[in-house]
């Protein structure tokens, strides 16, 4: 085995890692859309198509105080 076989194999194993790592963290966006307060910040990217004045507001604001 030489330098040039050790080089491919260690480039299919590092490129396999990379993509296994970047489906993981594709699902894990995916899956876990809230967060810890169950805010749902996916909402938040249409913010900027959606800003005329008649739009409805991406979160509502309330005068109530929640605890």
């Amino acid at each position: 085995m030489d330098i040039a076989e050790l080089q491919a194999y260690g480039y299919f194993a590092l490129t396999a890692t990379l993509v296994v790592i970047l489906y993981g963290y594709i699902y894990h966006l995916y899956s876990k859309r809230e967060d810890a307060d169950g805010h749902d910040y996916e909402d938040y990217g249409n913010i900027a198509l959606k800003d005329d004045i008649d739009d409805a507001p991406v979160s509502p604001i309330s005068d109530d105080k929640e605890k």
